[in-house]
């Protein structure tokens, strides 16, 4: 668990907040900009986000807590989003998610141990023609089978 923001990471959370704080109602768009700058919200960053927005540490958390899109924990070097959705269920999907989990070691909304995948579940890619669909860094992938997940692992930790 990490004991204090690096003087990095303190100043990008100081500079969002400083962007945004003249804004009615910015706490989510405080939040979606420090997960976007590193990649989580840190545990350690809701004290310096309630100071400096005059909230208090309870409302600051509770969103932090309530919204299943803030990690909290720092994502691994690749992304990989499975579709969970109705059209990619129908046609495999929960093969190739236990497919996934067995290959990667982890279940969803965790971090492979040596911190190079998080796997995270999404509710529609909006491929769906192309089911079962999941997403490597951002790069949309369809009609996947296990072996051919398999296959894109490898290209992309070429990219890292």
């Amino acid at each position: 668990m990490q004991q204090a923001l690096t003087p990095a990471q303190h100043e990008a959370v100081l500079r969002i907040v400083a962007g945004l704080k003249t804004r009615p109602g910015c706490l989510l768009e405080v939040l979606h900009g420090v997960q976007h700058a590193l990649g989580y919200v840190p545990a350690i960053a809701v004290p310096v986000i309630a100071a400096e927005l005059n909230l208090s540490l309870a409302e600051v958390h509770g969103v932090v807590t309530f919204y299943h899109y803030f990690r909290h924990d720092a994502p691994g070097r690749h992304s990989l989003r499975l579709c969970r959705a109705e059209a990619c269920q129908s046609m495999g999907a929960e093969a190739l998610a236990e497919h996934v989990r067995r290959r990667l070691g982890v279940n969803f909304n965790e971090t492979t141990a040596d911190c190079r995948f998080t796997l995270e579940p999404v509710f529609c890619l909006g491929n769906c023609a192309c089911a079962p669909a999941l997403m490597l860094d951002g790069e949309l992938h369809g009609r996947v089978t296990p072996e051919r997940f398999d296959e894109l692992l490898p290209i992309a930790e070429s990219r890292s």
